[in-house]
C-alpha cells in the first residue's frame, strides 16, 4: 500500500502501523498474535489542495481484493482484514458512495467487502516496517507476486 500513494501527488506522508486495537503501543509481534484487535494500517498525510479524500479512496481499490475479508493476498489474518478509516463524516460519505459505486460497476463477481470505520488511534510500526519496499526490494518483490497477478487480471495494471 505505501508505495503507490506514496508516489501520489500530494502527499506529505505514508506511516505503516496499527490501529482498531485495545493494546497502547502494539509491536508487529503483539498484532500478530491477533491478541490485540490491531488491524494493520497506513496512516496517510495529505494536501487537500493538492489531492483529494475520494482520490486516495479510488487509488485504494486498485491496490486491494475488495472481495477477501480475511486478509490481502500472502497478509492472512484479522490483522489484515480491508477496512478504509474515515476522520470526518463527509469522509465517510465518500468511502461509502465509491463502496457503493465499485459494486454496481460489477467489476468483481463477489460482493465488495471492505469496512468503512471511523479512524481509531493510531500506533507507527516498527522502523524496519517503514517503507519495507524501498528497504527489501527483493523480498517485497517476491511477497508481492499474488498481489500483481491479482491487480492486473482486475485493473488491467500492477
Amino acid at each position: 500500500m505505501v508505495q503507490p500513494f506514496e508516489e501520489m501527488p500530494g502527499i506529505l506522508s505514508v506511516i505503516s502501523g496499527y490501529t482498531g486495537g485495545t493494546t497502547e503501543n502494539p509491536t508487529y509481534e503483539s498484532v500478530l498474535s491477533h491478541q490485540t484487535g490491531h488491524t494493520e494500517a497506513v496512516e496517510i498525510i495529505f494536501d487537500n489542495t493538492l489531492v483529494s479524500y475520494a482520490s486516495l479512496v479510488e487509488l485504494y481499490w486498485t491496490l486491494t481484493d475488495p472481495t477477501d475479508a480475511f486478509g490481502q493476498f500472502q497478509d492472512r489474518g484479522d490483522n489484515y482484514r480491508p477496512v478504509i478509516f474515515y476522520d470526518t463524516e463527509a469522509q465517510k460519505e465518500i468511502a461509502q458512495a465509491s463502496k457503493a459505486n465499485l459494486q454496481a460497476s460489477k467489476r468483481f463477481d463477489k460482493e465488495i467487502v471492505v469496512a468503512i470505520e471511523p479512524g481509531q488511534p493510531f500506533w507507527p510500526a516498527e522502523a524496519y516496517h517503514q517503507g519495507f519496499y524501498k528497504t527489501n526490494p527483493a523480498r517485497y518483490a517476491m511477497s508481492a507476486q499474488l498481489r500483481h497477478d491479482f491487480l492486473k487480471k482486475q485493473w488491467g495494471k500492477a
